[in-house]
């Protein structure tokens, strides 16, 4: 025990004897004030503002770049680029994370020229005035400021992805084909009649066996499975008598190019009477269908008020 207490000691002192303080880190500091003034002027679109804060030699550089030779963008490209923020997106706001806050850096090695490291972890949001697509990522900066408290570069890293987005919402793309008659839509009109007339055992049958079912008034993040549903519907069956379900309109049945999705859209009124006090509901609903390579339905989602059903 006493040879373990030794080592532990020797260990603890080899430790303490690595460690090494390079420098100062601060929660409040002058360049902290000075990087926050040329956020708030980014926002507001202030190019004067911003450039009275930059040097004249000051370079901006993408964070996330692979280049190996990035050379950065000077003082003439970043201004042009950077009032494109306030200039192109509505809403605009930089804050910081949730949790976060900037932190100056002092560092005592290397650094002859008393430059001060600033560094932030913020909240970037937007919507694009053109497109209508939302901003909304998580942004780190690094600044690093002259003595005089100037901006001499800026390290920049945020999700590229959301601008994937908005340049391809410039240009019209189909995404598909819209059906208005198919073997989809058929399977989706059986499976409602037969609840129509109280078939469910057949009604069911055109669901996958692995199957979920979402509904507007429960919590969608708990789908229901197909012995849960079918359970739901026969309670649902002893409670009210379908008179009719009409359809409104004619489903469509949606084949999309991207991400390989089939979904059935349908419209129907359904026309009730709630067995225990012979009231007459007609409810909306709205059913979304999505379907797998052999022809189930994997997945349904419904819409509708249930408080239509409520006394």
């Amino acid at each position: 025990m006493k040879k373990t207490l030794i080592m532990l000691a020797m260990l603890t002192a080899v430790v303490t004897f690595a460690q090494k303080k390079n420098g100062t880190v601060y929660s409040e500091h002058p360049t902290i004030d000075v990087v926050n003034t040329f956020t708030e002027a980014v926002v507001s679109g202030d190019t004067t503002k911003i450039a009275s804060l930059l040097t004249d030699d000051f370079k901006s550089y993408n964070g996330l770049s692979t280049n190996p030779a990035l050379k950065g963008d000077d003082k003439r490209k970043f201004l042009k680029n950077i009032i494109r923020w306030s200039n192109e997106l509505d809403y605009f706001s930089i804050t910081d994370f949730p949790g976060a806050y900037p932190d100056a850096i002092e560092y005592k090695k290397d650094n002859k020229n008393d430059e001060v490291w600033v560094q932030t972890w913020e909240l970037l949001k937007g919507v694009h005035q053109v497109t209508g697509v939302k901003f909304s990522s998580p942004v780190h900066r690094l600044f690093l400021l002259t003595k005089e408290h100037k901006i001499k570069s800026i390290i920049g890293y945020f999700n590229e992805e959301i601008f994937v987005e908005m340049r391809q919402s410039f240009s019209d793309r189909s995404n598909g084909t819209i059906y208005n008659h198919h073997d989809n839509i058929n399977t989706v009109r059986k499976a409602v009649y037969a609840m129509e007339h109280a078939d469910l055992n057949k009604s069911m049958s055109y669901y996958h066996d692995d199957a979920i079912f979402y509904d507007i008034n429960a919590d969608l993040n708990t789908p229901f499975s197909l012995a849960e549903v079918k359970k739901n519907r026969a309670d649902f069956l002893a409670d009210f008598e379908i008179k009719s379900i009409e359809m409104i309109g004619y489903p469509d049945y949606l084949e999309y190019e991207m991400g390989n999705g089939r979904s059935v859209l349908s419209w129907w009124n359904l026309h009730l009477i709630r067995k225990s006090d012979k009231k007459e509901i007609v409810m909306p609903m709205h059913i979304n269908d999505d379907f797998d390579e052999d022809g189930k339905i994997a997945s349904e989602i419904l819409y509708y008020s249930s408080a239509l059903l409520e006394k």
